[in-house]
């Protein structure tokens, strides 16, 4: 069996995953990066040490995985996007790693982004996306609407201000869950027997391309200290404010660049109650885009998608040299 190994080091979470030569992973570690209760993350100094301590039992338990397979190549998450300046000391800690694999091998090593790794992970065990499709980054670090159109991705619309993991893990901490707050948030919203509903406005600009979520953060906050909403209740509204905002954003997305699908990826994503919530709102706006999300479990901060793109790029190379003349 032919696979491609990958390394993801992000703000949240070291992992590593092998994918063969259909897009089946056939080895999948990750861990969160260790965050004292009452913190909001890690500096990237911290970060980094904590990448560095994590990545060796992680790939000792993936390689237990793969008796039998041959590497074709490695890959990593060199940079978070693919903009001349995008630039985090995290991601050097995997790309290091990769390189000093690949190198033992002697494979080849392939950087891509972040957030082409989450694009991909999100298509992983799904049909083919359409060759021209809007994605939805929703993750702590990243709320960006792009225009997926082969390997270009173009930003047209996104968050100015907060990211919608910036607001769940704030409001959160500030209810006294720990970090990374989404799943723990998520579970108080379910148990909410009670909700308001819509006490977060939605905040839009640019033609319904673009958010604002800090001032929903600011009302929370409010909330918290006056103490004239449960914890459940503040839960519910922000998955709500959330729901309804998306829903927005993709619709002006259909409308302004006509695409006829959608994908929906990032660490947010993985909410079930966010995704239940959003194809309600999506039928009520009569939007008329077909809404993707990957599998949750690849819908956080992983390497599954890394592993992806290394195997499809070696592929392509492959064939390339094969379909040389002599």
């Amino acid at each position: 069996m032919d696979v491609a190994i990958g390394f993801d080091t992000s703000c949240y979470t070291t992992s590593v995953a092998a994918v063969d030569a259909v897009g089946n992973v056939v080895a999948f570690q990750r861990k969160l990066l260790p965050v004292q209760s009452g913190q909001r993350g890690l500096r990237q100094s911290e970060a980094v040490f904590a990448h560095v301590r994590q990545i060796p039992p992680l790939v000792e338990n993936a390689m237990q995985e793969l008796n039998g397979v041959t590497v074709r190549a490695v890959a990593s998450s060199a940079t978070p996007r693919a903009e001349p300046d995008s630039y985090m000391p995290v991601f050097t800690v995997g790309h290091g790693y990769a390189r000093a694999l690949a190198a033992t091998l002697g494979v080849p090593c392939y950087g891509f982004t972040h957030q082409m790794g989450h694009i991909a992970a999100g298509q992983l065990g799904k049909p083919p996306m359409d060759a021209r499709f809007a994605a939805l980054h929703l993750s702590g670090g990243t709320t960006e609407l792009l225009l997926c159109e082969g390997d270009t991705l173009t930003r047209i619309g996104g968050t100015l201000d907060l990211h919608a993991g910036q607001l769940v893990d704030r409001v959160g901490v500030a209810l006294g869950l720990d970090f990374p707050a989404g799943p723990a948030l998520e579970a108080l919203a379910l148990h909410c027997v009670n909700p308001c509903g819509g006490g977060l406005p939605v905040s839009l600009d640019h033609d319904g391309l673009c958010c604002h979520l800090s001032g929903a953060e600011t009302q929370c906050q409010r909330w918290i200290r006056e103490g004239t909403r449960s914890a459940e209740q503040i839960a519910a509204e922000v998955f709500d404010l959330l729901a309804r905002t998306v829903a927005r954003m993709l619709a002006a997305a259909s409308a302004t660049t006509e695409v006829h699908q959608a994908l929906i990826v990032g660490g947010v994503s993985s909410s079930c109650l966010l995704r239940n919530q959003l194809f309600k709102r999506l039928q009520a706006l009569r939007c008329p885009v077909e809404v993707r999300f990957g599998e949750p479990r690849y819908s956080a901060d992983n390497a599954a998608g890394i592993a992806w793109l290394g195997m499809q790029h070696w592929q392509a190379e492959t064939h390339e040299s094969a379909a040389e003349p002599l």
